[in-house]
């Protein structure tokens, strides 16, 4: 029986599938604006231009009669809003600080430890049971993120980034289990909320910590990469949704922190040692396996 999507399919297969490519370009390009731009107050412009980007997309869509009716959010959403806004400063913020102290295509493949956070967090808080094969790829996931985390095998000197982006993923996972309670509300306000109440929290923490804005050029590129990178990313996940259901948008989205590592690769000559190889291995097999079966993917 052949899975190939049918063409009635196919826009929410490019939507999944270009929410993986857009979310892969945040590691890379936010180690190179990491030069020009202090960590936290990039977290902060990262949201801030997914929230602006999205407020234009709202109101040209508006003006061309293209804004379609969607349920809001509503006062009873209010606790796993604000959790969303909450999770989705802290990330950012221990994601970029961990970032300049590793290397971008580390950071990247360790996004996959996302999988293990917002599995557990859904087990433990919300009582979501986990597979066999979910609990296999959770061990090959964190297996594959131990060998990341150190930066000389031989010696065992632990990477400073590394347990930085892991806490990252952890706020991503109680956030993801926060965004999936409100996930039938309107994409687009989500994305503006999740864009302005963050990227405003982590505003305040940046000038608190003396962080002052850069200069225009990286300061127009943090907002673009923020609008690209979180905001469409985010958009075109939630749309994907609606055409493939949860487990097939997972099955592509799934692609990201590979397509993040390539483009490390790629961008900023990062050395693919034989430690990283294994933990690539293992950690593309640990994600094959958090996918749900194939007969799933059919159903879904």
């Amino acid at each position: 029986m052949s899975h190939a999507p049918s063409r009635s399919s196919r826009p929410a297969v490019f939507c999944a599938v270009g929410a993986a490519a857009l979310y892969a370009l945040n590691t890379p390009f936010s180690k190179l604006l990491l030069g020009d731009v202090p960590s936290r107050m990039l977290a902060a412009l990262l949201y801030l231009g997914a929230g602006l980007g999205m407020l234009l997309v709202r109101f040209f869509d508006r003006i061309a009669g293209r804004d379609r009716p969607e349920n809001p959010l509503t006062q009873r959403d209010l606790p796993y809003t604000a959790g969303m806004v909450a999770l989705d400063i802290a990330a950012p913020i221990f994601l970029l600080t961990g970032l300049s102290e590793t290397t971008a295509s580390n950071a990247a493949l360790l996004n996959n430890f996302e999988i293990v956070a917002t599995a557990l967090i859904a087990l433990l808080l919300f009582r979501e049971p986990i597979s066999r094969r979910l609990w296999l790829a959770i061990a090959l996931v964190t297996l594959a993120s131990a060998l990341l985390s150190f930066e000389d095998a031989s010696s065992l000197s632990f990477s400073r980034g590394s347990p930085l982006v892991l806490l990252a993923c952890v706020c991503w996972g109680f956030e993801n289990n926060c965004t999936r309670r409100i996930s039938s509300r309107d994409p687009v306000e989500i994305v503006i909320v999740k864009g302005f109440g963050s990227g405003l929290g982590a505003l305040c923490v940046a000038l608190l910590l003396d962080e002052r804005l850069p200069a225009a050029l990286p300061l127009l590129g943090a907002l673009l990469l923020g609008f690209v990178a979180y905001g469409l990313s985010i958009l075109l996940y939630l749309y994907a949704q609606r055409g493939l259901g949860a487990a097939r948008t997972s099955a592509y989205y799934a692609l990201a922190p590979f397509f993040g590592a390539a483009l490390s690769f790629l961008l900023l000559r990062d050395a693919f040692s034989p430690g990283f190889a294994l933990a690539l291995a293992l950690m593309a097999a640990g994600a094959a396996l958090a996918l749900p079966p194939q007969s799933a993917l059919s159903r879904d």
